[in-house]
This record gives structure tokens, C-alpha cells and sequence, in this order.
């Protein structure tokens, strides 16, 4: 057998080096830094409802697809990004917004931002021996910075949320087949800074410009996320032999629900009901899930949700990656 030149020998070797190197970045079995971390639980970031953890955090983008309840029913599609910085190891604010596009069959399609979205959260309770997380936050929608058209609002609201999160690693010896089990949830109260709103319309008769005034409500947002970790399994109950990129699935079922509290315009819970699974690296994750709408309100037909979240606490831990103080 030939040998090959030094030259191209060194380049084979250093291949064989960046790639095994890309791989252990890549199929790092979790990350290391305290992007939503209690004891040996990992909280990976979900994609209907926020994980209770604060993090140094980019994801981007979010995509999704669905079918909005209207008649006729349009096509709306969403890519999201949102940026989550830790001011201090408990302290962390985020900056999200969504470019819409509305399509309906034999009409204009419509499109432009929702309106920006700040949260600020504060990490309360982290328990290792309980895997539990627990965070409170304000987010705030700023009314007027987004489109009208595909339904921005005009009006800002402001929402205190509770975050939780614990996972199943303290049952006992005998469910431990139970403990892979997490569940992480939200519950907020969004309240418009205004009791009232001018909107403004065309009659479709006359042609003039139309203005209104209405009553805005406040809405009760809520919801839930069950998770199943597959390296929890491998590491912590039982090792079933799985390849290191099947340990790092985590399968979830997401439940989202708005509700009207004091409902002057007759609209009820709307909500969706998202099955799926995220595969989590050392420095992002991938996740996938279908979008079922929770009744004839919250849509027409089965959507769908892609994420790419980057964790830049992994990523960059001595730079954008730290905490601020």
C-alpha cells in the first residue's frame, strides 16, 4: 500500500481532527453553563410557552405556519427571533418580535412586525435536590410598534407572569422509570394600558373613514409543557444503549391558551396543542412541533414550528455570554 505524501498525510490528519472536533461540539451530551439548570435537570428552551430559566440566549429563527380561524381562513406565516441577556446570575431581560405575512386565496396578502415584546425576569428559586426552577416577570408589548394591518396593536399591555419549572428526579426507586419526566409552565395576566381604543375602518357602503371606540380586555395566558428527557434516562435511571444523538431528544407536548377576562366582544379561549421534539447540543438546540388548534376559534387546520435557539452563555461564556455584573 502506497503511502501518501507527508504533506497530504498532515491534511488528512487534521481533518480527521476539525471534524472530530465539530462532533463533540455538536453531540456534547448537555449544556454546561446555567442555561436552565436545577441539580441534574436541563430545562431545554420550548417553543409555545418560555422555560422558567433566565439564560444568555438567541433564537433565531422561529418559523411557523398555520391557518388563521377567520373566514375565509388565511395563511399566516411567522419567523421570530428573540435575544435573552443575563444582567446578573438571576436577572435577565429579552427582546422578541414577528414578521407576519397574512395570505388569503383571491385577496391582497398582507404583512409587517407585531409589536415588540421586552420581558424582564427574575430567576426566585432554583432547587437542585427538587430539580425545581421557579422565576417571576414582567413583559410589556409596546402598542403602536408594529403593523395594523396583519393585527398589531395599537395599545400596550402589560403582563406579570409566574415561570415554573420541576422535574420527576425525586420520586421514588420505585417510578424511577418516571423520572425522566419534567414539566414547566406559564401563567400571566395581560392588562392594555388603556381602558379604551380608537379603530379606525372604511364603510364599506360609503367608503368614508369610520373611527370607533372599544373597550380593550385583559387576557389570561397560561400554559404548559410536559417533557420526556432522553439524557436524563441514559444518565440518571437507566442506560438503553441509545446513540448520543437520540439521547439528546427530549419529546414534549405544549398546551397554549389565551382566555378574556371580562370579555366585552364575545371571543373566547383560544389555544393550541403542540406535540414534538427538541434535540439539544452543548451550544443550541433544534426543535420541531406540530401546531393543533384547541377548538374552531384557534384555527382551521394543523400548523407546524420550527425553533434554532444559539446558548450564548455556552457559546461565549467569558464575553456576550456572562452575566452583565
Amino acid at each position: 500500500m502506497t503511502r501518501p505524501p507527508p504533506s497530504r498525510e498532515l491534511g488528512a490528519r487534521r481533518a480527521i481532527h476539525a471534524s472530530a472536533l465539530l462532533a463533540a461540539c455538536l453531540l456534547a451530551p448537555m449544556p454546561a453553563a446555567a442555561h436552565g439548570i436545577a441539580g441534574n435537570r436541563f430545562f431545554p428552551a420550548t417553543i409555545a410557552t418560555d422555560d422558567p430559566a433566565v439564560a444568555d440566549e438567541l433564537s433565531l429563527p422561529t418559523l411557523a405556519s398555520f391557518k388563521t380561524a377567520d373566514d375565509p381562513a388565511a395563511t399566516e406565516t411567522d419567523v421570530s427571533a428573540e435575544y435573552s441577556k443575563r444582567i446578573t446570575s438571576r436577572l435577565g431581560v429579552s427582546f422578541a418580535d414577528t414578521w407576519t405575512e397574512l395570505a388569503t386565496a383571491g385577496r391582497p396578502s398582507h404583512s409587517g412586525f407585531q409589536t415588540l415584546e421586552t420581558t424582564v425576569k427574575y430567576q426566585l428559586l432554583t432547587s437542585a435536590s427538587h430539580e425545581a426552577i421557579v422565576s417571576l416577570g414582567v413583559s410589556i408589548d409596546w402598542g403602536g410598534t408594529g403593523a395594523r394591518g396583519i393585527g398589531a396593536d395599537a395599545v400596550s399591555a402589560v403582563t406579570p407572569t409566574l415561570y415554573f419549572g420541576k422535574g420527576a428526579g425525586d420520586l421514588p426507586q420505585a417510578l424511577s422509570w418516571a423520572r425522566p419526566f419534567a414539566i414547566t409552565g406559564v401563567i400571566g395576566l395581560q392588562t392594555p394600558t388603556l381602558a379604551h381604543e380608537t379603530l379606525a375602518a372604511t364603510d364599506p357602503i360609503t367608503g368614508a373613514p369610520v373611527t370607533t371606540i372599544q373597550s380593550t380586555t385583559r387576557v389570561l395566558q397560561t400554559g404548559l409543557a410536559l417533557e420526556y428527557s432522553l439524557a436524563y434516562l441514559s444518565a440518571h435511571v437507566r442506560d438503553l444503549g441509545f446513540p448520543a444523538l437520540i439521547n439528546q431528544i427530549t419529546p414534549l407536548v405544549e398546551l397554549s391558551f389565551s382566555s378574556p377576562v371580562a370579555n366585552e366582544h364575545g371571543a373566547g379561549t383560544t389555544g393550541t396543542i403542540s406535540p414534538g421534539l427538541i434535540w439539544s447540543g452543548r451550544h443550541f438546540q433544534v426543535g420541531a412541533e406540530a401546531m393543533i388548534p384547541a377548538n374552531k376559534a384557534s384555527g382551521r387546520a394543523v400548523g407546524g414550528v420550527v425553533q434554532l435557539p444559539f446558548f450564548l452563555d455556552d457559546l461565549f461564556p467569558r464575553s456576550i455570554g456572562k452575566p452583565v455584573l
